[in-house]
């Protein structure tokens, strides 16, 4: 159930018209209690599951047993969607081809949040995959929400020491393998521009130079639409293919930019029908990662912008 579905449901359980103290609390920090779940999940429709799982929980609340709303949702949010992580951690095992995070249409306020932006990046939610589920939560309250250790501690049933050297431990995993430099929407836009036109005119030379030479392409059809299986890397495999691929696209098809996690990024429509959303990863002025998703079931979130909170 979407989280648009729990909105609506705590809505009805207030009586139509009429917003009772719980149904306000939970539509005020709705934004943010997806965007944890999504952080922590990389996928929209499970964060909205979580979402509607968090209202059902906090509708049986005695609000007056309860010191700090916001903090109580969030711990709700994120004992919910820890569970849910484990239970992916097992969907993707199964999973037909490399599994990428959901990928959402944002309005230009996430860009302007830069740390947000950041967090949403698809860049950055691979990081995030290579955490244990424990450390991605306690990960994303601190780096990205600023939590205190001890709210963060309830949220994980963990002590605050714990969470200390967890989160210690995290912050050092993540900052060997996030992007190499600040990147700025400028840049990542000028390379996506040269990406775009090499792509349009069947520049395979165009492409070797906006390429990074160790770049990565991955693929997720989730065994749905076509794919490629496993990652390609290097410029040369990466451009040929794209060349090979995208060369062969009908005169329906069109390349057009789009703000996709809070960054630049490339829908392809195929008369008019959506049909590949590719975001980048960019360091140093070229392309070093490609992240294509076609898996239908992934697209949902690119019909109208998905609003994020910190």
């Amino acid at each position: 159930m979407n989280s648009g579905r729990a909105q609506d449901t705590a809505g009805r359980s207030a009586g139509g018209g009429r917003t009772d103290p719980a149904t306000e609390a939970f539509v005020t920090h709705r934004n943010l209690l997806f965007t944890v779940a999504y952080e922590m999940l990389g996928s929209a429709a499970d964060a909205e599951d979580v979402l509607q799982e968090t209202w059902l929980r906090w509708a049986g609340v005695d609000l007056g047993t309860v010191r700090d709303q916001r903090a109580y949702l969030v711990r709700i949010t994120t004992r919910q969607a820890l569970t849910r992580l484990r239970t992916l951690g097992r969907r993707k095992e199964s999973y037909v081809g490399s599994w990428l995070p959901e990928p959402l249409l944002t309005a230009p306020d996430v860009a302007e949040d830069v740390e947000l932006a950041d967090s949403v990046s698809m860049a950055m939610l691979l990081v995030l995959e290579t955490l244990t589920p424990t450390e991605r939560a306690v990960f994303v309250l601190r780096e990205v929400f600023d939590l205190g250790y001890d709210e963060i501690a309830e949220a994980v049933e963990k002590s605050p020491a714990a969470v200390r050297q967890i989160a210690h431990r995290a912050r050092a995993h993540v900052a060997a393998r996030r992007p190499r430099g600040v990147v700025t929407p400028a840049e990542t836009r000028d390379a996506l521009h040269a990406f775009q036109r090499a792509v349009e005119t069947g520049d395979l030379q165009g492409l070797l130079d906006i390429l990074a030479p160790d770049v990565v392409l991955v693929g997720d059809g989730g065994g749905v639409r076509q794919a490629v299986l496993r990652p390609v890397v290097g410029a040369d495999k990466v451009a040929r293919l794209l060349a090979a691929g995208l060369g062969r696209l009908a005169a329906g098809a069109a390349l057009r930019p789009a703000q996709v996690n809070g960054h630049p990024a490339l829908v392809l429509r195929l008369d008019g029908e959506l049909d590949t959303v590719m975001a980048v990863r960019v360091d140093d002025g070229l392309i070093t990662g490609l992240y294509a998703v076609r898996n239908p079931e992934k697209l949902s979130h690119m019909h109208r912008a998905t609003a994020l909170r910190r």
